[in-house]
Formats: structure tokens, sequence, C-alpha cells
């Protein structure tokens, strides 16, 4: 396979990409063979080896790029609001309808990375330390323009990634509730747990 065709080699790293989403999501790391994830793409196992040396750094790459997405993704709603509560709402929203729309990904980097080893557990804990960072960042500036009471925001921010895994995790393996059904209760919880005066929830 050639370098100099820069479509064509993204294009088929997205296919390979795509196809092991759906053989992870399906099978799991551990029955997932390079084989299905070939089959799946329509591509060859030279292919595969020529962008991912193993099963192992597919399924990184994957929990990777959905961290990418959802950093990006969470960062760019909140900085289009310029109110803590309008920014937690956008933040909300965008984060439960990522996970909503790319499943399978969720699922790769939140569940199947539980238990897999060191490297997945370093995958999964970076995720959710770069959503707690995000928040933390808005909590920060909530207590500093007083929107707030003053809180220890590191801890509120672990907690409130942590309220959000548990709920993306009842869904991944139940289907319900709809994670939008599941966004105002949400908003509530959190906001209480910072000490928002409930006129302003």
């Amino acid at each position: 396979m050639s370098k100099n065709d820069p479509e064509s080699t993204h294009e088929t790293r997205t296919r390979i990409l795509e196809a092991a989403v759906k053989v992870f999501a399906t099978k799991g790391y551990h029955d997932a063979k390079v084989d299905d994830i070939v089959g799946e793409a329509q591509t060859s196992k030279g292919a595969f080896y020529f962008y991912f040396p193993s099963k192992q750094d597919i399924f990184i790459a994957l929990s990777d790029t959905f961290a990418d997405l959802l950093e990006s993704k969470v960062s760019e709603a909140m900085q289009s609001e310029n109110h803590g509560l309008q920014q937690m709402d956008a933040a909300l929203r965008v984060s439960l309808g990522l996970f909503s729309q790319y499943r399978g990904l969720a699922k790769i980097a939140l569940v199947q990375a539980v238990g897999l080893g060191a490297v997945f557990e370093e995958r999964r804990r970076a995720i959710n330390d770069r959503l707690t960072r995000l928040v933390q960042t808005r909590l920060e500036a909530a207590v500093a323009e007083g929107s707030i009471a003053p809180l220890k925001t590191d801890l509120a921010a672990r907690a409130w990634v942590g309220a959000l895994n548990e709920i993306v995790i009842h869904w991944i393996y139940t289907g319900t509730p709809a994670l939008e059904e599941s966004l105002p209760e949400l908003r509530k919880f959190l906001a209480r747990s910072i000490g928002v005066p409930e006129e302003k929830i």
C-alpha cells in the first residue's frame, strides 16, 4: 500500500476503524479477531497491519478518537455560552448527544476498557480525567464570578463526571432511558449539588 495517495489511505483507515467499532461493540474485545475486522472492512490483513500493529492498537486508537471528539465538542459547546448554567446545559446536551450518536465507541471507551489491563485502564481514566478538567475549569470560573459558593471544584467535577458515566453506562447496557430523557433530571441534580438556588435551576 502506498502512502502517496492520502485520500485513499485516509478512506481505508477510516473504513477499518468503523469496522472495528462494529466488531468490538458486538463481540467484545477478547472475542473479536483481526479477521473479523478485516472482513467487516472488506480490506486485507496487510492493510490492517499497515495502520495498526495489533488488535490492542486499534482498540486504543478508537478510545483516543472518542476522547478527542468528546473533549473538542464539549469545549466548543461551553465556549458558545457566557453564563455558567448555560455552559453546563450545553456541555450535558452535547455529551449525551455524542454518547447517543456514537454508542459503539462509547461502549468501547467506557465499558469494554474496564478490566482489560493497565494500558486500557489508563486510556479509560484519561477520558474521565479530560472531562473532569473541563468541568473543573468551568466550576472554578463560576466560583470566581460569584455564580456559585466556593467549593472543592476538583471533587465536584469528579462527582459530576461519575454521575454522567453511570447514566451513560446504564444506557449502554439497557438502552433505557433514552439519554435525552435523562437530561432534565441530571441537570437539576448537578445544579443542586453545587448549591445553585432553585429559582435559577
